[in-house]
């Protein structure tokens, strides 16, 4: 890498994004303005002069008609006015020629050239007697006599015009890099500002770890098609994504509030029965033994609690290897396992016929266990008596009972963690059971959903994936 790359890669790091794109905005508007203002006045210039070119042309042409009989010498001896052939002169091509009063306009190798063939006709510059600046063209005078005519002009206009075109195309290009500059600020400003206020809002968030923190955004309905730059839909996508964690970190906070306080009570029974045990000697046979079952029957609610917590803390399902679980044994099998876990609830299935063969990828452990969750939440609040109805279709499985069904407005709370129904407040469990059906159903690309059952009672719909 040469020294200059080397020294740009160090200043681009050093300099901030603003910085960088100010200058380089500034910079791409300065070289427009310099080479605009550049190619107009070479475009005057060429202009200025192509124009006191015709007049010399013209004026030539002039002379060779006037003067025609004349020898070498000055025909003309004046360049004192402005706009008006006053100087001319023929010169020989061979200087033994010449006559002896002297020349009054510079005579040289090329002019000695034109006058004997040897070269084209050309324009010159040159600077009259007195320091005014003069213009020359030099042409063949007549044809075959060996000689040549020049003829000059003042060219105090044409200077002029090309001095004052550019110190005003000078003007024009300073003002055009100060205006370039003020302008690759603005836009810098401007068009970094979301980004400015991304950077401060990321950096607020790291210092206070609070994510209700928003980006503000311009003026205007959101999601407008076609008016929203990149810049505007990144700050829209980061306000997006501060929203996704807030709730994440509403949910975590939530998830160990509500762990802390269905693990308070069943801890504190543990921890009695097991200081009632300690002393066991004081005990009867009769309440050591209910002591003993009460301390099993809690370590296992709570070992189970506590399993629920860390599949639930997961958010995502395992992703162990797949394969095709067939529904219909599956479904047999659960539902036999509730009657042995309920004996007071009766339990009904029936399989459509087109669903016997029916199959889908997954993990037999995860979906027995979401049937599982779902038969005893429906046996949990069924009377004595009255049924819990399965059906398998092809395209569904439905869980009904005949209880008190699900409040209005319990409907949409029922699969959130830890939430329980007035009605379900003195019954066992912790709330985590529906919630892990739902997400052991969305891990398989199920949707399970709850209603009001036509007659009473609660409807669990598992709609199966299709194909």
């Amino acid at each position: 890498m040469s020294a200059r790359r080397r020294l740009g890669a160090r200043w681009r790091r050093r300099r901030p994004l603003r910085t960088r794109l100010a200058v380089m905005a500034a910079a791409a508007v300065a070289l427009v303005a310099i080479g605009v203002c550049a190619a107009a006045f070479f475009v005057i210039r060429f202009k200025l002069y192509q124009q006191l070119d015709q007049n010399l042309t013209q004026s030539a042409t002039l002379v060779a008609q006037e003067h025609r009989t004349e020898g070498p010498g000055v025909l003309t001896g004046e360049c004192r006015f402005l706009g008006a052939p006053a100087c001319s002169q023929v010169v020989p091509a061979d200087s033994a020629d010449d006559p002896a009063k002297p020349y009054l306009l510079p005579v040289t190798q090329p002019t000695r050239a034109v006058a004997g063939g040897r070269r084209a006709p050309y324009y010159s510059n040159f600077t009259l007697p007195g320091g005014k600046p003069g213009r020359m063209y030099t042409t063949t005078f007549g044809k075959g006599k060996g000689e040549a005519v020049q003829v000059a002009l003042r060219a105090d206009i044409a200077e002029r015009g090309v001095r004052q075109a550019a110190s005003l195309l000078s003007a024009v290009g300073g003002a055009g890099v100060l205006l370039s500059a003020v302008g690759g600020y603005w836009v810098s400003r401007t068009g970094l500002a979301p980004i400015t206020r991304l950077t401060a809002t990321a950096e607020r968030i790291a210092a206070t770890r609070d994510a209700r923190h928003r980006i503000e955004l311009p003026p205007g309905p959101p999601g407008r098609e076609g008016h929203e730059d990149e810049v505007t839909r990144l700050a829209t996508s980061f306000n997006t994504m501060l929203a996704e964690l807030e709730e994440s970190v509403a949910a975590r906070r939530r998830l160990v509030a509500d762990a802390s306080h269905e693990l308070r009570t069943p801890l504190t029974a543990l921890r009695t029965n097991a200081e009632l045990l300690a002393r066991a000697d004081r005990l009867t046979d009769a309440q050591r033994d209910r002591a003993s079952g009460a301390l099993g029957r809690q370590l296992r609610e709570v070992t189970g609690l506590v399993n629920d917590l860390i599949e639930l803390a997961r958010d995502a399902e395992p992703q162990p290897l797949l394969e095709e679980v067939p529904l219909a044994p599956l479904t047999v099998h659960a539902v036999d396992a509730a009657r042995g876990h309920w004996p007071a609830v009766p339990f009904t299935l029936s399989v459509a016929r087109d669903a016997e063969g029916l199959s889908v990828p997954g993990v037999a452990a995860r979906l027995s266990r979401l049937l599982t969750n779902l038969l005893d939440n429906a046996a949990k609040f069924s009377p004595p008596g009255a049924p819990v109805e399965v059906a398998l279709t092809a395209t569904a499985l439905t869980v009904r009972d005949h209880g008190p069904g699900i409040a209005e407005e319990d409907l949409p709370y029922v699969f959130d963690r830890f939430y329980r129904a007035e009605k379900a407040r003195a019954l066992p469990g912790s709330g985590l059971g529906l919630a892990m059906a739902r997400q052991i159903a969305h891990a398989h690309g199920a949707e399970l959903t709850a209603e009001r059952a036509p007659g009473g009672g609660a409807l669990f719909r598992l709609v199966l994936p299709m194909g």
